[in-house]
């Protein structure tokens, strides 16, 4: 309506060259901007795609075109980012360019108390979704320039051989195989790797690099919940608990992401500030008389504990860019627990692995799972446990450490407790083939919680905690949106949620 469009994208190589990007990242939006291009043709306006700084691109196609508007959807990035937009934003006011920034999702800039934040919410993802318009493109277009490939990013070679595929019928496609096909199961089996990848949705990718968005995913959800209400509610009962699970986490997606866009700091700064510097100036013998820190976080980054269950998850993400979100708490866990590694040392490895990266969950996922935020339970995972509880049969680790693969059903979820005869039977000798453990993990666990619950002791802790919850902390969602909560309207979130896209 207010005149011809020039669809452009910008690849920022300083940006790529941040340390929570990675060449899987760029691989999947390549693909993204691929099928894009092709759309926006067919609408009659191509993409230009263009390398380089944002407000030096910008202002040359001011110089070129005069009188320009700047459109552009609102974004809840990282520091480098917003520092970014704050130029583009001078550069716009400057040259006299007006700036409209449409919110994706349900984040609300300039928030000023949470209260309410969860019918907002619901009242956005109700909007009509604005349909494809025809496009008017200008006369002098300029030429659409190549879809640069991650070496033109300086980006390091990362294999990700079995990575999801981006654009924009992908995310449909995604979308309609699991509200009918694949996600029956979710709600049931989302907690396994060995379910995950398939009854989980694997819309993350889409959501975060914006081939879909929360609206259309949570009307397609609201749309299936009463398609199914209205047909027979035997076959249908599991499903309606499934599809309700998956607006939950629509919800408590954007709650996330809100965390960063109220708060920008906790991208580098402990939410409590009692917890900062407690993994460089407290410890025990047991991490002392052990591996330091960086070869710590080098075996856990390279799927090289010794622990079968934390390596396979490890192998399996840098394999396919995704992990269901409980294996993401607990590689979290381990790393913050176990091997006592800062968040902020294993979060950029962790997002580097992640094709779905998205700086809001990430960064308050990383605080969480690591026990400093102050508001929520610690959730240290036993990774004996999980394995057992989660892979018995032993099928996941089998696949994903092949060095364990003749061992016993009864040792492969330990295999540091069997003889060495054992071990060269099964051709898996420790610290040959496959390492020792980098750590005990119970004595490691004990430990760790020890020192975190030692911070959690005194009068001031409990004043900053009470204003870190009336920060961030979760209301009471609207209906299908959420989990109910009693009692007071603000309280300390779960230790544990399943934040599975």
């Amino acid at each position: 309506e207010a005149g011809p469009v020039l669809p452009l994208y910008i690849a920022e190589p300083e940006w790529w060259g941040q340390a929570t990007h990675s060449a899987r990242q760029w691989d999947f939006i390549a693909e993204c901007l691929r099928a894009l291009r092709v759309d926006l043709a067919a609408l009659g306006a191509p993409l230009v795609v263009r390398i380089g700084d944002a407000v030096e691109t910008l202002e040359a196609l001011r110089l070129l075109f005069g009188d320009v508007a700047l459109w552009s959807h609102e974004e809840t990035g990282d520091a480098w980012s917003y520092a970014r937009d704050l130029r583009v934003a001078s550069w716009a006011c400057e040259n006299g360019v007006e700036w409209r920034e449409a919110p994706p999702a349900g984040v609300v800039r300039r928030l000023k108390s949470r209260n309410g934040w969860a019918q907002r919410w619901d009242r956005r993802m109700a909007r009509k979704v604005t349909a494809a318009p025809a496009f008017g493109s200008p006369s002098q277009s300029p030429e659409p320039g190549p879809i640069p490939d991650a070496a033109d990013l300086r980006l390091a070679p990362d294999s990700c051989p079995e990575r999801q595929n981006g654009g924009r019928m992908e995310a449909m496609a995604t979308l309609e195989s699991f509200l009918h096909r694949r996600g029956r199961d979710y709600r049931r089996a989302m907690s396994s790797p060995v379910s995950g990848f398939a009854v989980c949705s694997r819309l993350s990718p889409h959501l975060a690099w914006g081939t879909l968005s929360s609206r259309e995913a949570a009307q397609a959800g609201w749309a299936r919940l009463a398609e199914l209400r209205a047909g027979d509610l035997g076959p249908a009962r599991g499903w309606i608990g499934s599809v309700r699970s998956f607006l939950a986490r629509l919800h408590w997606r954007c709650h996330f992401m809100q965390k960063l866009e109220d708060e920008p700091a906790i991208e580098r700064r402990c939410m409590h500030s009692a917890y900062e510097g407690l993994r460089e100036t407290a410890s025990d013998p047991i991490w002392e008389r052990g591996a330091d820190e960086p070869a710590r976080l080098a075996a856990w980054s390279a799927g090289e504990t010794g622990l079968p269950f934390v390596d396979a998850c490890m192998r399996s993400l840098r394999a396919t860019g995704w992990m269901n979100f409980r294996m993401r708490s607990m590689l979290t866990a381990v790393a913050s627990y176990h091997l006592w590694i800062d968040w902020r040392r294993s979060g950029p490895v962790l997002a580097r692995f992640f094709t779905d990266f998205e700086p809001g969950i990430h960064w308050s996922q990383m605080q969480m799972q690591s026990g400093v935020t102050g508001i929520n339970t610690l959730r240290v995972y036993n990774p004996v446990k999980q394995s057992l509880d989660q892979d018995p049969e032993g099928a996941f680790i089998r696949r994903w450490v092949p060095e364990l693969s003749r061992v016993s059903d009864r040792h492969l979820h330990a295999p540091w407790r069997m003889d060495p005869a054992a071990q060269r039977g099964a051709g898996c000798v420790l610290g040959r083939d496959y390492p020792e453990p980098i750590v005990d993990h119970e004595a490691a666990a004990k430990a760790a919680k020890a020192l975190v619950y030692a911070v959690r002791r005194g009068e001031a802790f409990r004043a900053e905690k009470e204003a870190v919850m009336k920060k961030h902390a979760s209301r009471k969602p609207g209906r299908d949106a959420g989990p109910r909560r009693r009692g007071s309207s603000a309280k300390a979130e779960p230790g544990q949620l399943e934040l599975d896209l």
